[in-house]
């Protein structure tokens, strides 16, 4: 029968820091993932409403002048 010290043991657990640290890498990460989707969505948006201006410009153009 092999025997296990006590440093074996305690290295055989996960510490508790070691378990905290790894949430707040989650967390953070899944912050940056939320503030990168949104930011594309949000550039996603403006181009399309400064399309729809722009169209929206030569539209009355073309109504106005010709």
């Amino acid at each position: 029968m092999e025997r296990t010290t006590d440093i074996q043991q305690s290295k055989a657990r996960t510490p508790v820091v070691r378990k905290i640290v790894a949430g707040l890498v989650l967390v953070i990460g899944a912050m940056i993932a939320i503030k990168l989707a949104a930011g594309i969505i949000a550039a996603v948006f403006w181009s399309v409403v400064v399309v729809a201006v722009v169209v929206a410009v030569l539209w009355a153009l073309k109504t106005i002048f010709w």
